[in-house]
């Protein structure tokens, strides 16, 4: 049910960015390429997930407060899958941005990429899922926030609405603190702030075939229709030398899959003789000292 007695009239226009990740736990040895990119096609690949806490914090707003939710993914025409899966649970629009200039971004071309297809729908909130399995670098929200110049909140717990300020609670390490932010605004969540909702059966049944579809063509019919809309760097003005490698000054050398063996130990009393037997030891054997 909605409530709309703290929000605005006529809601709040929210866009969400997802990703589709390699699953990292299933990391094996062919997980790099040469080139020192992850090797997708070597990993099966899911719903990052603390974008999907992102999204359940768009939809909550809409829900509470009016307005709309635009999914936003960056990727291969596979990322099609987790549009869907937004649209199937309560996104008003999808679009994915696809190109070949796009390929080998780091935090700073992705994160620029982003900011260029977010600032084309005005959005009054962005919410963005506090890092990516693939990188853990939580980098991409707050560098997206500066490019737009939103206001950047991160590991949001809560969030609500009071006119042109959010009202939020986020976790700062040793507790939490509420802040009331000017809109427009850019939040980082966590998975504090609740579990996506279940999948729509009447928009499963909807969106289950949507595809992609230039965005240009989408936009033109019904936004509402069972399709995605594609764009392209040209589409939403990025420049190629900021995009892909050519942007990406980051350079990973190797990425290794590190396995914690079990083995013999030795039980050392908590007291200071048995601390003193323990350094005497590694000094004797060399470990220190």
């Amino acid at each position: 049910m909605k409530t709309l007695n703290t929000g605005r009239e006529g809601g709040y226009n929210c866009v969400v960015c997802i990703k589709q990740v390699p699953d990292t736990k299933k990391v094996s040895g062919d997980a790099m390429k040469a080139d020192g990119t992850i090797n997708r096609a070597a990993l099966p690949a899911i719903f990052n997930p603390e974008d999907k806490n992102a999204l359940e914090a768009a939809l909550s707003v809409k829900e509470r407060y009016g307005g709309t939710v635009t999914a936003i993914a960056m990727g291969l025409p596979a990322a099609c899958e987790i549009l869907r899966e937004a649209l199937m649970c309560g996104a008003d629009r999808a679009y994915l941005v696809t190109d070949r200039k796009a390929a080998g971004s780091d935090t700073l071309a992705t994160s620029y990429i982003l900011s260029c297809a977010v600032k084309r729908f005005k959005p009054d909130l962005v919410f963005c899922g506090r890092q990516a399995i693939d990188g853990d670098t939580a980098q991409t929200g707050p560098q997206i926030a500066e490019k737009i110049d939103f206001a950047a909140v991160t590991y949001l717990e809560k969030i609500d609405m009071e006119g042109d300020y959010a009202i939020v609670t986020r976790d700062i390490g040793t507790g939490v603190e509420t802040d009331k932010v000017k809109l427009p605004a850019l939040f980082t969540v966590t998975e504090k702030f609740g579990e996506l909702r279940p999948l729509n059966v009447r928009r499963v049944m909807k969106y289950k075939n949507a595809d992609l579809k230039p965005a240009a063509e989408f936009e033109a019919g019904d936004t509402s229709a069972a399709a995605i809309g594609q764009l392209s760097c040209d589409d939403i003005g990025a420049v190629p030398e900021r995009c892909g490698f050519a942007g990406s000054p980051t350079n990973v050398a190797k990425i290794v899959s590190v396995v914690l063996a079990g083995g013999d130990y030795k039980e050392v009393e908590p007291t200071d003789e048995g601390v003193k037997a323990l350094v005497d030891e590694l000094v004797a054997d060399h470990t220190i000292g």
